[in-house]
């Protein structure tokens, strides 16, 4: 059983050397994550991707790390349009950064969050995924045979205040349940849905219409 004060094992993944430098030297300063040299990755791992934008090269990495070796991603990217938004997400990522915001600060922010398996989502991008998501839904909206992807009342009501930004602790207090069942409550219904992370469930409820 992993200690949750051990520091988060971090391998830094970036095709541009003076990028991954930088995103290292970052990390370093953090007693919270220790680096795994060589960009080794594997379960327990959180991965950091450094790119400048996404391509297909960069998206078929994020799958290879997290769908075959196991890994948690943090993206780390200097521009991201709506279309790739939602491919990123449902590649189970659920941190990103802006490379202008990336701090040692907000990138061990991103790690931690990762390693927890929470959704850690610039505001902005977030407001962009809800835009996204829900044009999608008013254009299927009404076609015979629309999906329907079978959450509880309970679980829309977490994952509205997920979408919202609100940490499991707020939740709680929000709903009137304790930190446990909001816990329960989203490692069900990624369970259940095969869902990644926070994020992802927030992407598919947005999806189906959900919220």
């Amino acid at each position: 059983m992993v200690d949750p004060t051990d520091p988060i094992p971090v391998a830094v993944h970036s095709r541009d050397p003076l990028s991954r430098a930088g995103a290292l030297s970052q990390l370093r300063l953090s007693p919270e994550v220790v680096i795994r040299e060589g960009a080794a990755s594997g379960p327990g791992t959180v991965a950091l991707l450094v790119e400048d934008a996404l391509d297909e090269g960069a998206l078929t990495r994020l799958r290879q790390l997290v769908r075959s070796e196991g890994t948690r991603a943090v993206l780390v990217v200097g521009a991201l349009r709506e279309t790739e938004l939602l491919d990123v997400i449902e590649c189970g990522v659920g941190a990103i950064v802006w490379r202008h915001e990336a701090t040692a600060t907000r990138l061990v922010q991103a790690v931690l969050a990762a390693a927890r398996g929470d959704g850690d989502l610039p505001a902005d991008l977030l407001g962009r995924l809800i835009n996204r998501v829900g044009t999608l839904h008013r254009g299927t909206a009404g076609r015979p045979g629309a999906p329907l992807s079978g959450l509880t009342p309970r679980e829309v009501d977490v994952l509205r205040l997920v979408a919202e930004g609100l940490d499991t602790k707020e939740i709680a207090g929000k709903l009137s349940y304790s930190e446990r069942t909001v816990k329960n409550v989203i490692h069900g219904l990624t369970t259940r849905m095969h869902l990644r992370n926070r994020a992802h469930a927030v992407a598919h409820a947005l999806r189906e219409g959900y919220i």
